[in-house]
């Protein structure tokens, strides 16, 4: 007899029928909301403009009525028109309803409403088969499992070299004249349904990563607004976790396990060159239209469901941040604090006042009375004026020596455009850098660096993909190394320089 422990299992059956997957299944009008739901979302279009989704289930429901559906008992078809039932769906929690990057609202499924859409679908097509394929993928399930679990080394190398043999004796094989083995068509389209089993799982779980992390998102908005801790420290509490939100719940933790697998574009574009070549082959021939366009959508549908995912993190992380430089709790409460009072003296005056009393307006702010306002403020300027320069006599200005004011002085163009068509001697071209490497040094100041590329400029020059390195010394020895791109230019011998000399 079987009495044991089955209140708790009927108390498990009731809360299962209570999740919105099931409670979709369970109601009357379930094959009608599967099938709309299927048809106005699909893999290509995830989220339906509302208008759109409105003027499509319309139409299908007076499809369905003129076919004659509704009209018997076991057919029935919902009453109402296509927004209502959409604002069911949403407050069920088959449909989400949100604003897009356009500023447009939008319906989307839910992750209750892909998981049975992926449960119908799996129920009314293929027949699901103990194939080879799938008793293959759970025992290399379970050998990866055990291996993880327990990661013993000499099990691990016993592994390896027993691998090992198999694949030498296998490639030793096929270099001998060995015949490929070929594996039966009714074995591949196992696999192939296998494949597809697995895909159509993804989207439900994908879809639950978001849900858990816009629900993260609504529970930190929520104690926000509610908290009456300054910014600060509501900032060192929140935010870490916004930013850290895929963290924070299982389905987060096993989808950033999934992402290090998936989110590698090598990875993905080996996935759809293999989907390819599978699909080149005379099995796929047997598949049904639909099975074979799912094969080839699987690498775009898992890409962009990690983009949803990552989609709903960057924006829960900017909502979170956004709410907790705008939103302060304190000024908040003054104003809550206000509109109260504000709100009690209305109460006060309202009793006492008569029909059609004028209220006389607020004008202007009042005035703060100060008793005494300063009326000397001090001098800005300074008490006693700067001390005169020094004049300077004959003898000590006839003492500067004119070459240092020389060398202080700007580029000696002169001298630096006969040394460039010298350095060029007939060429069409020549490298600037080259040039001032040659040049003697009281022209390899950083300022002649400069006015030999003007220099080069006004003659016409090209730019290299070079790096050059070129070093300075100013009149005082110090030296100071430069890197500039490579530059060529042509033989200014004849053209006029531009800006005189110092």
């Amino acid at each position: 007899m079987v009495t044991r422990g089955v209140e708790g299992a009927y108390q498990g059956a009731l809360r299962a029928f209570q999740n919105p997957t099931l409670a979709l299944l369970h109601q009357t009008h379930a094959p009608f909301v599967v099938t709309v739901l299927a048809m106005v979302f699909t893999p290509e279009r995830p989220t339906v403009a509302v208008a759109d989704a409105h003027a499509e289930i319309n139409d299908a429901l007076d499809q369905l009525r003129a076919a004659g559906y509704g009209d018997e008992d076991n057919q029935p078809l919902p009453t109402g028109n296509s927004r209502d039932l959409c604002r069911q769906w949403v407050q069920a929690g088959w449909l989400v309803r949100q604003v897009s990057d356009g500023n447009v609202e939008v319906y989307r499924l839910s992750a209750y409403g892909v998981g049975a859409l992926e449960i119908a679908g799996r129920v009314g097509g293929a027949r699901t088969r103990v194939s080879e394929s799938r008793v293959r993928t759970l025992l290399e399930a379970i050998e990866r499992l055990a291996q993880e679990a327990d990661p013993d080394l000499m099990t691990r190398l016993a592994c390896l070299h027993e691998e090992i043999q198999q694949r030498r004796k296998e490639l030793a094989r096929l270099e001998q004249g060995g015949a490929v083995e070929t594996v039966e068509d009714e074995q591949l389209l196992e696999a192939a349904e296998n494949v597809l089993h697995l895909a159509r799982e993804l989207p439900a779980d994908f879809a639950r990563v978001a849900e858990s992390i816009k629900a993260i998102q609504r529970d930190v908005v929520a104690e926000l607004r509610h908290d009456v801790r300054p910014t600060g420290e509501v900032l060192r509490e929140y935010l870490a976790r916004g930013q850290r939100i895929l963290d924070a719940t299982p389905e987060g933790r096993a989808f950033a396990g999934a992402l290090r697998l998936i989110g590698d574009p090598a990875q993905i574009d080996d996935l759809w060159g293999q989907l390819r070549r599978v699909l080149r082959h005379r099995f796929t021939e047997l598949l049904p239209e639909q099975q074979r366009r799912e094969l080839a959508e699987i690498s775009r549908r898992i890409e962009q469901c990690a983009r949803e995912v990552l989609a709903a993190q960057r924006q829960a992380s900017h909502v979170i941040t956004t709410q907790v430089r705008n939103h302060d709790p304190m000024r908040d409460r003054q104003v809550d604090e206000l509109l109260r009072d504000v709100m009690s003296g209305l109460h006060k005056w309202v009793p006492g006042s008569r029909r059609g009393e004028v209220v006389e307006p607020l004008r202007r702010l009042p005035v703060a009375e100060v008793g005494h306002l300063r009326q000397r403020m001090s001098d800005p300027r300074p008490p006693e004026p700067p001390a005169p320069l020094r004049d300077w006599a004959e003898e000590e200005v006839e003492d500067l020596p004119a070459a240092d004011t020389r060398a202080w002085g700007g580029p000696r163009y002169a001298e630096l455009r006969a040394h460039l068509a010298a350095f060029a001697a007939g060429a069409a071209s020549v490298d600037v850098a080259a040039a001032f490497r040659a040049a003697a040094e009281d022209l390899q100041r950083p300022v002649d660096l400069l006015g030999l590329l003007e220099i080069a400029h006004d003659a016409g020059m090209t730019e290299t993909s070079e790096m050059a390195v070129v070093d300075t010394v100013r009149p005082d020895q110090t030296r100071r190394r430069f890197a500039l791109g490579g530059v060529v230019a042509a033989n200014p011998a004849g053209i006029e320089g531009s800006g005189g000399d110092e």
